[in-house]
């Protein structure tokens, strides 16, 4: 996979808080997705079967991520693409939790975690890899309001 480990193009607009500071600016099911590394049930977030055109921002801290030329309709239940906006707007993690070898997708603006990436698994897209991300994590704008 094209993901190497801990990678991110550095920023000068990065956004650091404190634990506390994140609490009071998101909603506690967004604080336990975006950072605490949670995950959203499959079918339920409000992005998995949108296919309004726009762009997909980071929840937190508003940074572009994905957009809907990259989506794809993967039926896992969750928001999928096949690639990020641009090279460094996401970085990776190797994550071994819960019994299970993958790469995680995070924020490379705000280290929040977005959900993980799959290399391989036979879809037909320019680059086959999904991007399985947290509708949570993601706030759809039209392109002019971006």
């Amino acid at each position: 996979m094209n993901t190497p480990e801990n990678t991110s193009k550095t920023s000068s607009a990065a956004v650091e808080k404190t634990d506390a500071q994140w609490r009071e600016a998101l909603t506690p099911e967004e604080f336990r997705v975006l950072r605490q590394a949670g995950t959203e049930r499959p079918y339920t977030g409000e992005y998995w079967d949108t296919h309004t055109e726009g762009v997909y921002q980071c929840r937190a801290c508003g940074s572009q991520l994905f957009t809907s030329k990259e989506k794809f309709d993967s039926h896992c239940g969750w928001p999928s693409f096949w690639a990020p906006l641009a090279e460094g707007t996401v970085r990776y993690l190797h994550d071994r939790t819960m019994g299970m070898d993958r790469v995680e997708v995070r924020c490379a603006t705000c280290d929040s975690h977005l959900g993980h990436v799959f290399d391989g698994e036979g879809y037909d897209t320019p680059t086959d890899q999904r991007f399985c991300i947290n509708s949570i994590s993601l706030r759809l704008v039209n392109p002019e309001e971006s």
